[in-house]
């Protein structure tokens, strides 16, 4: 796992992992529950938006790993749907832990979220991207590795979430505003700087990680798809960002869309979606989704 850890801190990892919760939810009153399947003798535990809450991580990491060897199937998946940075403190140790060996016997996936393109579009020098992914947390991100942000946060929680919720796709934040001509020296600098801290084998996850995968009858992504279009032609963009337009379809997509990055209290479960962000970030609910023959169930931090 990410670093060393002593038999005492083990041990309370352990009790951590026995407190996690194991629910189901139901989708609402009127609405009909997902139904698909995973393959046969396949167990997929899918996690939702983690941003830099390793202390939550690693306890549900021991819990899938528990569940699993009461299981009786043979083949193991673990989903995580992206935003693995940004917001909480642990970003880097997020980021260790997924990069060690701590599920064997599991396939592991990992997704990339809209925290993750963003932060390599500002690493890669676009700086219209840089207030949008600072202000989201990319703060965080950054003084995790030990680079200080030069500039303030601008805008309050309250602004950042109207913004989220835009009809327009939030990742033009900044596009047609970019950062004023006085500020690019010190964003450059600390592009730079960040670009240095970055362990080689961080960057090439954050460069390597894919936007959808399947199994049986669900497709997991970071947010969604574009209603209508075969999950074959979906554009990565669409999968890290979209919100409203894919939230309120009640189209068949040709799957169940396991997805993350629109926050609700509890897990939605709708026709055509499964919903797992539960805001870990600040409700301290980091969601996982046990798929298992048609079965679905919950594994989350209490």
């Amino acid at each position: 796992m990410g670093g060393a850890t002593n038999g005492g801190s083990a041990l309370a990892r352990r009790r951590d992992a026995s407190a996690l919760r194991r629910r189901t939810y139901a989708p609402p009153p009127g609405e009909p529950a997902p139904r698909a399947a995973v393959p046969e003798g396949t167990v997929v535990y899918a996690v939702g938006d983690i941003h830099g809450r390793d202390d939550l991580l690693a306890p549900l990491i021991d819990g899938m790993r528990e569940d699993a060897a009461g299981r009786k199937a043979a083949r193991r998946v673990a989903v995580f749907l992206g935003d693995y940075v940004n917001r909480g403190p642990q970003c880097r140790a997020v980021v260790e832990r997924l990069l060690a060996p701590g599920l064997e016997g599991f396939e592991q996936v990992c997704l990339m979220g809209n925290v993750e393109q963003a932060m390599l579009r500002f690493l890669d020098g676009e700086m219209a991207i840089a207030l949008n992914w600072l202000e989201y947390g990319g703060i965080e991100t950054a003084a995790s590795y030990g680079v200080a942000c030069p500039l303030p946060r601008r805008r309050d929680e309250r602004t950042l979430e109207a913004l989220r919720w835009r009809d327009s796709y939030q990742d033009v934040y900044g596009a047609d505003m970019p950062p004023p001509a006085e500020e690019i020296p010190p964003l450059e600098a600390l592009r730079r700087e960040l670009l240095a801290a970055l362990p080689p084998a961080h960057l090439a996850f954050f460069r390597g990680l894919p936007f959808m995968h399947r199994e049986g009858g669900y497709c997991f992504v970071h947010a969604g798809i574009v209603p209508g279009r075969p999950l074959a032609e979906q554009a990565a963009r669409d999968c890290m960002w979209i919100r409203r337009r894919f939230l309120d379809s009640t189209l068949d997509h040709g799957a169940i869309i396991v997805h993350g990055h629109s926050i609700s209290a509890e897990p939605e479960l709708r026709r055509n979606r499964i919903g797992i962000d539960t805001g870990a970030y600040k409700s301290g609910i980091l969601s996982c989704l046990v798929l298992e023959g048609e079965s679905q169930s919950f594994l989350q931090t209490a």
